[in-house]
């Protein structure tokens, strides 16, 4: 926990801020119903068409704000078009500082219908809670930055001085092929003192959170190949093993008997400062009571500064489509984590080593490297940071939590790279149970009502003389 002493106190505006967005959250849930309904999603197999009309929606949108500077941006990656991104600008006055406002209009598939108690792209309240794709992931960032400009303007003016610049990106659900090219094609247009991602989340419902750190990830796939082709299971069955059972050999020798990973090379830490009751883990996870966790050390420093690798698809005949052979061949993707700290080269070099070193039974072993992608870790002595911890205990009426975040968001290492000098700020509205990615996605509105009023002291703060 923090106290945020340094910021500790409260802004001449903070009741009027207050009061204008209370009294403009109606018009901000609508606003954020009308961008559910849109499945703008950045996948080659869904219609491009609604991907542009969540562009437009957007754009639209920060038109409404009084902003002039407003366009719809793509960048070719090998030739092929990126998704559609809406930057927005309000240049800052002289001597004050501009903030990058980041968040993304694209959406995950909806999946099976089957699975969600509502219609998908039906924007649906039930229990305090907003239901839909993209309601928390992540058009809830979209207007909770809309939400803190329109407070923010209504209460201090359009010239209050702070530089804004929307930066809300349209592919980063399909892995933001085109971020670097595009922060290097508008850096100019882009650069900032402050950045703030809203593409994370909370705590819990009730206790806000500052995203931290994010662990960096590294993927790919390998193959075990012990046949030059299939042959029948009874006539060859006994000296020789299937491909499947010796590529579930290889990925036992992954973790050791307790669960931790068991790759030599690979960085990590028992270092989580707070507190994450195994209770608590069990019921936000949904693991099953049966099941014994995984690992060694504090469960936040197994989630935030410990590596962690899940095998995430296997290509083996399916059993209606089995027959009596002998498979020649069985490959695997898998996904790890890496803590802060770990370079992605040197994690991938060791996977490879490692299978290598564990090849079952002599068979062939192909390993084929995918993404890399870095950690994050922020300094939270900075000033930003110190005014963003402030600004959520000043909303929430509560201390905020530093947390870390299992999960990876690689373009924030772009960021940082491209803007080696802005502060990064890495906030959210998701909580244990919105369910991002999957079905039945919901945000809690109180707590998203909150975030609004948050941004908006942080911006109010920042555009005040005496912060950097």
């Amino acid at each position: 926990m923090t106290t945020t002493s340094e910021t500790a106190g409260s802004l001449p505006e903070e009741a009027a801020l207050r009061a204008s967005v209370s009294a403009g959250f109606p018009r901000t849930l609508q606003d954020l119903k009308d961008l559910v309904a849109i499945p703008g999603i950045a996948w080659d197999s869904f219609d491009v068409a609604n991907l542009d009309r969540s562009a437009e929606a957007v754009a639209a949108l920060l038109r409404g704000t009084g902003l002039d500077e407003v366009q719809i941006l793509r960048v070719d990656n090998n030739g092929k078009p990126g998704g559609p991104a809406v930057v927005a600008r309000r240049p800052a006055k002289e001597g004050m500082p501009t903030v990058l406002l980041y968040a993304h209009h694209d959406v995950q598939p909806p999946g099976d219908p089957q699975l969600w108690e509502t219609e998908p792209f039906t924007a649906t309240e039930r229990n305090g809670r907003l239901y839909g794709r993209g309601a928390a992931d992540d058009k809830a960032g979209i207007m909770v930055h809309i939400g803190a400009l329109r407070a923010l303007d209504e209460v201090l003016g359009a010239g209050s001085g702070v530089g804004i610049t929307f930066f809300i990106e349209g592919e980063e659900e399909a892995g933001s092929p085109t971020f670097r090219t595009f922060l290097e094609t508008h850096r100019e247009l882009l650069k900032a003192d402050v950045i703030v991602v809203a593409d994370s989340g909370n705590w819990k419902v009730g206790t806000p959170a500052l995203t931290t750190s994010l662990r960096g990830l590294v993927d790919g796939t390998f193959e075990v190949r012990v046949l030059g082709h299939a042959v029948h299971s009874g006539m060859f069955g006994g000296p020789v093993l299937d491909a499947p059972t010796l590529l579930a050999r290889l990925i036992s020798t992954l973790h050791d008997s307790q669960g931790n990973l068991a790759i030599e090379g690979l960085v990590g830490f028992d270092e989580a400062q707070v507190d994450y009751p195994e209770q608590d883990f069990r019921e936000d996870s949904s693991v099953l009571d049966s099941v014994q966790l995984a690992g060694t050390g504090s469960i936040a420093s197994r989630l935030w500064t410990k590596p962690a690798l899940s095998i995430i698809g296997i290509d083996v005949p399916s059993v209606a489509m089995s027959s009596n052979t002998i498979q020649p061949v069985a490959r695997a993707k898998f996904s790890l984590r890496l803590a802060p700290g770990q370079d992605p080269a040197a994690a991938e070099e060791a996977v490879a080593r490692h299978m290598e070193a564990n090849r079952p039974f002599g068979a062939e072993v192909v390993f084929t490297p995918g993404e890399r992608g870095n950690a994050f870790a922020t300094d939270t002595s900075a000033p930003a940071a110190q005014t963003a911890l402030w600004a959520l205990e000043r909303a929430w009426g509560t201390p905020p939590v530093e947390m870390g975040v299992g999960g990876s968001i690689p373009f924030i290492a772009d960021l940082v790279e491209v803007f080696p000098s802005a502060q990064i700020l890495v906030t959210g509205v998701e909580d244990p149970d919105s369910r991002a990615h999957s079905a039945n996605e919901s945000l809690d509105l109180g707590d998203f009502e909150k975030a609004i009023l948050a941004e908006a002291l942080v911006l109010a703060r920042l555009g005040m003389p005496e912060t950097p």
